[in-house]
């Protein structure tokens, strides 16, 4: 489905670079229809294109078909180029900008030389702008709050942050407004890892009352907007938070509606009228019968689907399983047994183990990895020898004095750049568990050395096998495709590193991973008693990659996990 979008955008870039140089309206119009039709489109654009079907579909015609499979040929299209041909991409990536469209743009590029978003700052900051015929003031100032969008939607929200912000919002409604239903809808529901602005679906009799509740929430920077249904505000760090009241009657159509994701959402809407009806965020309709509406549930159902968790909910094969009736059992929290990945005060956390088990006991836990940096990881207080002894003392003594939970020996071995491992094997095979990491050499040969690792028979758990950072690094120069497939073949688990700003795997990541067989681990990483509270976007991140408990490692007992290791299952021929 790849290639659906990307065509989506060709074709809208082409129309908006024509409506800049000023051609004709009915070839711009024809544009944007062939990219509306391929951005909605459910069906896969390269399928259709090899049972030469492609002007089959409404809207694409035997031109657009040209060049639809020019570019799935080619890779390229030379009206595109045509298209784009002397105007600089800063400047067409400017019209993702809201209220300002191709003639104003045109407009300020050819009178006042604006040729990127500096010079558009800079030319309001002045008042150029407002001086050009047919502008003003009041256009100006749309094209700021546009820009102030723009701006906002590139830099996205951590799931965290946004979680952190939701839940602050619908708490404080509920003590505050009568509210008879409520929660958060958009990408937070659905926990992708990173959020645009946060929204927020309720139900209430009085939608005036709650929204001016909303507008009073602590924290309040500005109000964008305060309806009878609709409030909008700014909270501390500029981030926008909209809250929806609906009808009662439409609540699980408006929830499903505005949870996503659009492709999801096209794809029922498509079943809805395969069926005789429509669906849209008012309800489910058979003419002008009201079929369903109340509960997602009620949705589904009426569509001859199973329930799909908002997780699933990208379009990526989750509808034809519901509509077989085998979705995936997905892990949930109460599964999780406990956590295999906890840094302690002996290497970079400022929590004991003991505050560690304590913490992990009040979360229902019946067990914890202490799993500290090794002697390399100097930059972290790694653990040399003599430290590590003394750490196996502590946990052995704690353990005599915990009895509801075992805490595991572990260690984060560093996988060094000659592909060496930190310790020798006659102390890794001490260890209940070993995790192997990479913390340098980003760049040098990564794939072979975690491959080499998982040759190891002591390397229970590949930790964040991407390296990557989600708000600031890419990650590793490795294929992940052929990490997964030694996984595989050596039976070494892979973590799903827990911790808001890596989740890695990720969930495209952890589906390959599931498909072949191997099995995930989930570890928050935690460097404080805090941390541990991570475990719930790593649950989610896992229910995201479709897992179910049997291959998340952490739903085992102590004894089956212990039983699982490796060394314990030869897999050398």
């Amino acid at each position: 489905m790849k290639k659906n979008k990307e065509l989506a955008r060709i074709f809208d870039r082409i129309a908006d670079a024509l409506e800049f140089k000023g051609a004709n309206v009915f070839k711009v119009v024809a544009y944007r229809k062939a990219a509306r039709v391929l951005d909605e489109l459910v069906e896969d654009i390269e399928e259709i294109h090899k049972a030469g079907k492609l002007q089959e579909l409404s809207g694409i015609g035997a031109g657009i078909a040209k060049k639809i499979d020019e570019y799935l040929r080619t890779g390229k299209m030379k009206k595109y180029e045509e298209a784009t041909k002397g105007i600089p991409v800063s400047l067409l990536d400017m019209l993702d900008i809201q209220n300002l469209g191709p003639k104003t743009l045109a407009l300020v590029n050819r009178k006042l030389k604006v040729k990127n978003l500096s010079d558009l700052k800079r030319v309001i900051e002045d008042g150029s702008l407002a001086k050009l015929p047919q502008m003003g003031e009041k256009k100006v100032e749309n094209i700021k709050k546009g820009i102030e969008l723009y701006e906002r939607a590139q830099a996205r929200l951590s799931i965290a942050l946004a979680q952190k912000i939701a839940s602050e919002v619908v708490d404080y409604l509920k003590r505050s407004a009568k509210i008879e239903e409520i929660s958060p809808a958009g990408s937070l529901r659905r926990w992708k890892e990173t959020i645009g602005d946060i929204d927020i679906l309720a139900t209430g009799r009085d939608g005036a009352k709650i929204i001016k509740t909303f507008t009073k929430f602590p924290g309040t920077e500005r109000i964008l907007a305060a309806g009878d249904t609709k409030g909008s505000i700014i909270v501390e760090g500029g981030i926008q938070v909209d809250l929806r009241i609906v009808p009662r009657k439409s609540y699980g159509s408006a929830l499903q509606y505005f949870t996503g994701s659009k492709a999801h959402n096209v794809h029922l809407r498509n079943i809805a009228k395969q069926k005789g009806m429509k669906l849209s965020e008012y309800g489910l309709f058979k003419g002008r019968r009201f079929r369903a509406g109340k509960k997602e549930e009620d949705i589904y159902k009426a569509l001859g689907l199973d329930y799909i968790p908002p997780e699933l909910r990208e379009d990526r094969g989750e509808i034809e399983q519901a509509q077989m009736h085998k979705l995936p059992k997905l892990v949930e929290a109460k599964d999780i047994k406990g956590d295999l990945h906890i840094h302690s005060k002996y290497s970079d956390s400022n929590a004991t183990i003991e505050q560690l088990a304590r913490t992990a006991e009040g979360l229902g836990y019946e067990y914890i990895l202490i799993s500290d940096h090794s002697r390399s990881a100097r930059y972290a207080h790694g653990l040399e020898l003599k430290r590590l002894y003394k750490q196996w003392e502590e946990i052995e003594r704690l353990n005599r004095k915990f009895i509801r939970i075992k805490i595991l020996k572990g260690i984060e071995v560093d996988i060094l750049k000659d592909g060496r491992l930190d310790f020798p094997d006659k102390v890794l095979k001490e260890l209940d568990l070993v995790i192997a990491s990479i913390h340098q050499g980003f760049t040098k040969s990564v794939t072979e050395r975690l491959c080499s690792a998982m040759d190891n028979p002591y390397v229970d758990i590949i930790g964040h096998p991407t390296g990557r950072l989600i708000s600031s690094r890419e990650g590793y120069q490795v294929d992940i495709h052929r990490v997964i497939e030694y996984a595989a073949k050596t039976k070494t688990w892979l973590e799903l590193n827990a911790y808001w700003d890596r989740l890695d795997l990720n969930d495209i990541n952890l589906r390959t991973a599931r498909e072949l067989g191997v099995k995930i681990s989930i570890g928050t990483d935690a460097h404080s008693i805090e941390g541990l509270s991570w475990m719930k976007f790593g649950i989610a991140t896992a229910r995201r990659g479709w897992l179910e408990p049997e291959d998340v490692v952490n739903t085992y007992s102590v004894d089956r996990l212990l039983k699982m290791r490796k060394r314990l299952r030869p897999f050398f021929p």
